[in-house]
């Protein structure tokens, strides 16, 4: 029997005034555990098209998608869950609106916060490189898989 293939996903790096925009990662809070936003990718719809709707699903805002900066892989050891994301440089386009409440339609985010650098490493967040690309990166690097929860 063939294995499960690995679930797609992509995510933003969106970086403001030294801000990181970061979401919940489990639906109801299950977890303190903090990603990039974004989601899974539907057939037939491009990885930053991808992108687009799932931040504004997630945030309310909508975005210009940049290049690639981060290629991740997870993996829960307790399942056959394994996903892989791919991080793009994002920007919120010129005159979206920021709206001070909002709703995941798919009730899976229910957190928002930009995050300082300072602020991001006393929050349980994956990957565990994100703060090195948000704040550091020029260019595109790759994490091999890492668990999802320690």
């Amino acid at each position: 029997m063939r294995p499960k293939s690995p679930r797609l996903a992509v995510r933003a790096i969106i970086v403001e005034e030294d801000r990181l925009l970061i979401v919940n990662a489990w639906p109801d809070g299950q977890s303190p555990l903090m990603c990039a936003p974004g989601g899974g990718v539907e057939v037939g719809s491009s990885l930053p098209d991808n992108l687009v709707r799932e931040v504004h699903e997630e945030t309310g805002l909508h975005i210009e998608v940049g290049a690639p900066c981060l290629v991740n892989e997870f993996h829960d050891p307790g399942s056959s869950f394994h996903q892989v994301d791919v991080y793009f440089r994002c920007t919120v386009a010129p005159g979206s609106p920021r709206p001070e409440r909002w709703k995941d339609i798919e009730k899976i985010v229910t957190e928002r916060r930009w995050l300082t650098r300072a602020e991001l490493a006393q929050t349980p967040h994956k990957p565990d490189s994100l703060a090195a690309v948000a704040f550091d990166g020029d260019g595109i690097s790759y994490d091999p898989l890492e668990p999802l929860v320690r």
